[in-house]
């Protein structure tokens, strides 16, 4: 009895050293692909929100807020679990209003916008009430804009300030903002997330307190910028922003 006692307790710690170096060489690999990818995708950011899953099916996602310190990304704090479209991912190019998915690609973070008077944060903010609205009708000229209501003829328009706390803190992604192509996908936001397992309309959501979170982190000096698509997404996109970088260098 003894000796398979010991059998087991050797055969558990076998298990579980082995468990520890496939998840350090885990990490190593997530470390690596995660560094070529943002050295050539935000060349000129020492911020960046990676957003990525496992497929451009799931809805399931994780943000990992990145910074480069010295030529090399670190995460600035734990990933965090994310939710977007209920459709998952678009491939780069094909997102389209009302089509339930988030973009992929490379996208700047300039504004924030809430409920309160004023947060915690050094990015630009502004207050919303009652009569802000951001237009997502692709006939109308206002487009993927954010105005008053009764300042537009939209005939389709979405609140920014809502019953829930949904856009109690939001980060615009500038997806589709300049220029505008009309029908491509609009108000495309980083926002609270309404439960765990809940999908957005095509936003990246999160919990309340990793909200208030980026945002006191989030530095405009900073250039920040959201990276997102799944994993093979992401590379792909890397390698032709290498190639597209040669191509230049050969013409100069």
């Amino acid at each position: 009895m003894r000796r398979q006692l010991l059998y087991r307790i050797i055969a558990g710690l076998f298990f579980l050293f082995v468990s520890a170096v496939h998840s350090s060489a885990d990490q190593l690999s997530n470390a690596h692909w995660i560094n070529t990818a943002l050295v050539r995708l935000a060349p000129q950011s020492s911020q960046a929100l990676l957003v990525t899953s496992q497929s451009t099916s799931s809805f399931h996602a994780t943000l990992h807020a990145m910074e480069n310190r010295d030529g090399s990304w670190r995460q600035a704090f734990p990933p965090i679990k994310a939710l977007l479209g209920k459709q998952g991912f678009a491939p780069p190019g094909t997102k389209r209003e009302g089509d339930l998915r988030a973009p992929s690609g490379v996208f700047a973070l300039k504004h924030t916008f809430g409920y309160a008077p004023s947060i915690q944060s050094r990015m630009p903010y502004r207050q919303v009430d009652n009569h802000d609205i951001w237009v997502d009708d692709p006939a109308s000229s206002e487009y993927n804009r954010w105005v008053r209501q009764g300042q537009t003829t939209a005939r389709s328009f979405e609140f920014l300030k809502l019953p829930d706390d949904r856009y109690k803190y939001v980060i615009v992604i500038e997806y589709n903002t300049d220029p505008v192509v009309r029908g491509v996908g609009s108000a495309i936001f980083i926002h609270v997330r309404r439960g765990a397992n809940i999908p957005t309309h095509g936003c990246v959501a999160i919990a309340e307190e990793h909200m208030r979170k980026l945002l006191a982190w989030l530095d405009p000096a900073a250039a920040p910028v959201a990276v997102m698509g799944t994993r093979e997404t992401l590379i792909s996109l890397a390698e032709q922003a290498k190639s597209n970088q040669k191509n230049i260098h050969k013409k100069e």
